[in-house]
């Protein structure tokens, strides 16, 4: 987009390469911590009361709050480690194909998204954090469909399909409780603007662009396409070049081998 491009010749030391993989880091330190500390996760969730009355710490700590969701236990290490890991893998996906800048700004927009959310709903939402890495992986299935996962590290699973049932169990809760749909409007918004809507845009060009070759194609007559061809037999000037091909009085086109006996007395 040219927009960007002028951004990026202006802006472009907001760059923050590996954005994702640092924070997932951070997911992953403060998971230890709340190992250690189990209520440090209410020192740094999201609370606009408290954020007005002067801790505004927790405008940027509440991203990281969230790190204990798979539990303290061997489970929550497993889910924490596979995080930080696809982590580390759609943050390089989603530089290679957009760009330092231009992922930074996604990931940036996502974090500005969800601040504004939480402030519209006031008393914070619960995982919050966790809805960063959801535009990341939306957007990466979007960018690369055919990417396949191993679920349970034997079934192997195209990513695109992994990204239609998150949203669908993303969605289900919505549909229960409506009030909650600005806050996933405004924290998905960054998905929607740097992948959702392009990728509609591509579709759409690709669909215009195939029913124009369709329209070529059928417009444009064959190459090999037959001159003659006889109404009996019916070979052609292109099966048969050696064949002389005439037209009776009736209009009909016959070879040499079919003609009406008054046209060859004719002739």
């Amino acid at each position: 987009m040219a927009f960007l491009d002028r951004m990026e010749r202006k802006f472009g030391w907001l760059s923050f390469p590996g954005f994702l993989r640092y924070y997932a880091l951070f997911h992953a330190l403060v998971y230890i911590l709340q190992i250690f500390r189990p209520d440090i996760g209410l020192l740094l969730d999201f609370d606009r009361k408290l954020i007005l009355n002067g801790e505004i710490w927790r405008i940027i700590t509440f991203l990281f709050a969230s790190s204990g969701f798979g539990g303290a236990g061997g489970l929550g290490l497993l889910f924490t480690f596979f995080m930080v890991m696809i982590a580390f893998m759609m943050s390089d996906a989603l530089e290679s194909a957009w760009g330092e800048f231009r992922a930074s700004l996604f990931f940036y927009s996502g974090m500005a998204g969800l601040i504004a959310a939480n402030f519209l709903y006031g008393e914070g939402m619960s995982g919050s954090g966790l809805i960063l890495y959801t535009s990341a992986f939306f957007a990466f299935a979007t960018l690369f469909p055919k990417v396949e996962f191993r679920v349970f590290f034997v079934i192997p699973v195209q990513v695109r399909f992994l990204a239609i049932f998150g949203a669908v169990v993303l969605l289900l809760p919505v549909l229960w409780e409506p009030l909650r749909i600005p806050y996933f409007v405004l924290g998905l918004a960054n998905y929607v603007l740097f992948a959702g809507i392009p990728a509609l845009r591509g579709k759409a060009r690709e669909r215009v662009s195939l029913a124009r070759r369709k329209e070529f194609k059928a417009a444009k007559a064959p190459s090999n396409a037959a001159f003659h061809i006889c109404v009996v037999c019916k070979r052609s000037d292109v099966s048969n070049p050696e064949l002389d091909f005439r037209i009776d009085v009736d209009g009909q086109e016959y070879c040499e081998d079919h003609l009406p006996e008054a046209t060859q007395r004719i002739s």
